[in-house]
């Protein structure tokens, strides 16, 4: 072949159905551009990162090696692990130096809670604890921090927590080089993708994003289409488990959660729209499973690794 022509496939609307990823125009047509980088021996199109819920039992540094030791690409701690890790005399920074040495990077950490509080004043007064769980994500390496709107209130103004989610988006990357994201929880007052994006939109910040769950645009019963209109670049990492048959949707609880592939959830078809988005960041696996927890953890983190791999593979991405 003497001559390529790189184009971006999304340019062709309409043409065909696949994702907006490099292609290379050759003789034969079109060719996959194999410059395409990809993770886990090449199995993933994504780095596939184990939220520490999923273990966990295990003590901070026990699930760095345990995510290491099963060979995940990422690990994703929560905010309460990394203050009692420093409160017991640990060093956050010799931590995400650990992280690193073993193979590991941290997309995201788990969060901010109390956030995006209903006022000016109770706003003013949750900055101190946002900004000290900012401090700590950032000493570990953390690219991102999850925004939770948990005390946004049922009746939460959207214009108004946009635009707090706007200073708290300033503050992340101005003050701790780190990029907040905006999650959505069944449980809580931002309940959907579609309710998370229209903050993320109204936010009117070009650095918002959101992060998406498999297992609440189930429960939230928000559905899995809207994916397909979102830009990948708005994703900042993909949480990741399977829902079961039953109990009931309404009666569904974190800790129904299940390995990927173990339920009912179109999980295959959800990555093939996910990749058509563009997204490249990480597939993070969210357990809450106590019926887990009771298990041997490295084999529980193995065993979710070779099921979320097995599932990509479905998926065909």
């Amino acid at each position: 072949m003497n001559r390529r022509k790189f184009i971006n496939l999304g340019a062709l609307a309409g043409a065909v159905t696949v994702a907006p990823t490099t292609y290379v125009l050759g003789e034969t047509g079109l060719l996959k551009d194999k410059k395409e980088k990809r993770y886990q021996k090449g199995a993933s199109p994504w780095p596939v990162c184990l939220d520490t819920a999923t273990i966990r039992p295990a003590s901070l540094k026990d699930k760095v090696k345990i995510a290491a030791k099963a060979g995940y690409d990422a690990i994703e701690p929560w905010d309460g692990e990394l203050q009692e890790f420093e409160a017991k005399g640990g060093n956050l920074k010799d931590l995400g130096k650990e992280i690193k040495d073993l193979g590991l990077f941290v997309p995201s950490v788990i969060g901010l809670w109390n956030s995006l509080p209903p006022t000016q004043e109770l706003f003013d007064k949750s900055l101190v604890d946002t900004r000290n769980r900012m401090r700590m994500a950032a000493a570990i390496g953390a690219q991102h921090i999850q925004t939770i709107p948990d005390t946004a209130g049922e009746n939460f103004n959207q214009k108004w927590v946009a635009n707090r989610y706007k200073d708290i988006i300033e503050i992340g990357l101005k003050e701790f080089n780190i990029h907040p994201a905006l999650v959505f929880v069944k449980y809580q007052p931002v309940k959907t993708l579609g309710q998370a994006m229209g903050i993320a939109l109204d936010s009117n910040h070009p650095k918002a994003m959101i992060i998406p769950d498999t297992y609440h645009m189930y429960i939230s019963e928000g559905g899995f289409e809207g994916l397909k209109l979102v830009n990948g670049n708005a994703i900042a990492i993909f949480q990741f488990s399977d829902a079961p048959a039953s109990p009931a949707v309404a009666d569904l609880g974190d800790k129904d959660r299940v390995y990927p592939g173990d339920g009912i959830l179109p999980l295959p078809q959800i990555l093939k729209d996910l990749k058509a988005t563009g997204f490249k960041g990480c597939i993070s696996l969210e357990l809450y499973n106590p019926e887990y927890y009771k298990q041997d953890l490295q084999k529980v983190a193995e065993t979710g690794l070779r099921k979320t791999l097995e599932v990509i593979k479905k998926a065909g991405v």
